[in-house]
């Protein structure tokens, strides 16, 4: 695990609660982030023992803000940090952590891990996640819960709404445009990663349809004509035996 198989035998007194998995996620989705100063928002706080942890994760001159509903929460700020009380799903809550530190490079919700909220919070904040930034939900598996607002393929839940963003995600290649047309999302959004009950969704770096590249003998051209042809078929129609 890098960082974190270091860093767990040498935790303080504040507690922290993770999945054994998810410290290979953080490696894999948030390393690329350590090279310089990032600003860093984690929703749920908990028993604090996050905020040690993504402080010596992160490089110093970060600006690391942390939030939880529980105003005993603030306890846990150590400096270098940043701890602000108010619920995950109220919209002015969020916009004013916007106003005052976005927009943000990293943002891990391991909050009520209820659906709504999750949508809520993924929703305002969102739009204020920086190019090439990273959107982590935790604890996705709630999604399967009833009592979180979840349960198999129930359109409310937190894993059905990135499974739609799948969807708005390839929205450029339409070829059914009453059934499934263009979303704006498409613009913004370059990936979509599903772990055991993490979802992320990383920010495109640029807002332009995606480009085809012809290339031979170290020439290259570009075309977006397959983005606007409908109705097509398989160049291997009935040479497959179907």
């Amino acid at each position: 695990m890098g960082f974190f198989a270091d860093f767990i035998p040498r935790t303080g007194d504040k507690g922290l609660t993770k999945w054994a998995h998810y410290f290979e996620v953080y490696e894999r989705e948030l390393t690329r982030f350590r090279r310089e100063p990032v600003t860093f928002l984690e929703i749920g706080v908990f028993r604090g023992g996050s905020l040690p942890m993504w402080k010596e994760f992160f490089a110093d001159g970060s600006t690391l803000v942390f939030v939880d509903i529980d105003p005993e929460c603030k306890a846990h700020e150590i400096p270098g940090t940043h701890v602000e009380i108010g619920n995950q799903a109220d919209p002015a809550f969020l916009a004013s952590l916007v106003e005052k530190y976005g927009p943000f490079d990293v943002i891990l919700d391991d909050g009520s891990h209820v659906c709504a909220h999750q949508i809520a919070s993924f929703n305002g904040l969102w739009p204020h996640l920086d190019k090439r930034g990273v959107y982590l939900v935790e604890d996705c598996h709630t999604s399967y819960w009833p009592g979180f607002g979840g349960g198999y393929r129930n359109e409310a839940s937190f894993i059905e709404f990135a499974k739609r963003l799948v969807d708005k995600m390839h929205s450029w290649y339409t070829d059914q445009d009453g059934l499934f047309p263009f979303d704006q999302m498409a613009r913004v959004l370059c990936g979509v990663r599903f772990y055991d009950s993490i979802v992320v969704c990383e920010k495109s770096a640029d807002p332009e349809p995606p480009v085809s590249l012809f290339i031979r003998n170290g020439e290259v051209s570009g075309s977006r004509k397959a983005l606007e042809i409908r109705n097509r078929s398989s160049v291997f129609s009935g040479k497959d035996g179907r």
